[in-house]
């Protein structure tokens, strides 16, 4: 397969998010020929750490809804109507938060944007990592090989997914 680039989006504008960690965790275990950039959304004052519309918790995003940055992110690159960055793009999701289901709610949220979007999802595996403060070391590394091992299923899913969709 030719090269293939993959954009990350976190759900949160925090540098110390769980979320932000996954990204990199995901980096690191990249099939060969595939790339990860990460969108950078600016900041805006209303979306700040510690505002009442910032995202949630550390984990960078409330535990059964989409965190308004992705939403955000999502609606600037469906602009102008009909002319979609994500139409027919092929997606997946991953999450980590603090609470017992590691975002598995706002995942299945996000997912039903996905229909409107025209976007085709990878549907398994489903990463979601729960209790995310003990799965990260201090350092943001990725400790939990069960977790490590679901994201490189999900990457190489994606890869094939892509390959499949582009005949």
């Amino acid at each position: 397969m030719a090269d293939l680039k993959i954009l990350g989006i976190p759900g949160s504008l925090r540098q110390a998010s769980f979320n932000r960690y996954a990204l990199g965790a995901a980096q690191s275990l990249l099939p060969p020929g595939v790339s990860l950039g990460h969108l950078r959304p600016r900041r805006h004052p209303r979306l700040q750490p510690g505002s009442r519309q910032a995202a949630a918790g550390p984990g960078g995003g409330a535990e059964g809804a989409v965190p308004g940055v992705l939403k955000n992110a999502i609606d600037w690159a469906s602009r102008p109507y009909g002319d979609s960055a994500w139409q027919g793009k092929p997606v997946a999701v991953m999450s980590a938060s603090v609470g017992a289901f590691g975002g598995a709610r706002a995942q299945y949220h996000l997912r039903q944007s996905f229909v409107f979007l025209n976007m085709y999802p990878v549907n398994q595996p489903e990463v979601v990592i729960p209790g995310a403060a003990q799965r990260f070391n201090e350092r943001g590394e990725l400790t939990d090989e069960v977790a490590r091992d679901l994201i490189r299923k999900l990457l190489a899913d994606l890869v094939a997914w892509t390959t499949k969709l582009r005949r």
